[in-house]
């Protein structure tokens, strides 16, 4: 799933993959939001990234919907 992280003051978005489920990220968002702490995410190549969650601006949760890769024929 990939997760999109907007930071105020900054012009560039956090951008990773990450193996949770659209429901996991939701909550670890809000529940890092609601106690003023860092958010905490692990992409699926293991690098760990924090964010203090009074810096984010948006986070954007992709879909589970896995990407097709190839040609499809008509």
């Amino acid at each position: 799933m990939e997760i999109t992280i907007g930071v105020q003051n900054v012009g560039r978005e956090l951008v990773f993959e990450t193996d949770k489920s659209a429901d996991e990220v939701s909550e670890s968002v809000a529940q890092a939001i609601e106690a003023g702490a860092a958010l905490r995410f692990t992409d699926t190549r293991g690098r760990h990234y924090l964010v203090p969650s009074a810096t984010v601006a948006y986070v954007e949760i992709g879909s589970d919907e896995t990407r097709r890769v190839g040609f499809h024929n008509i």
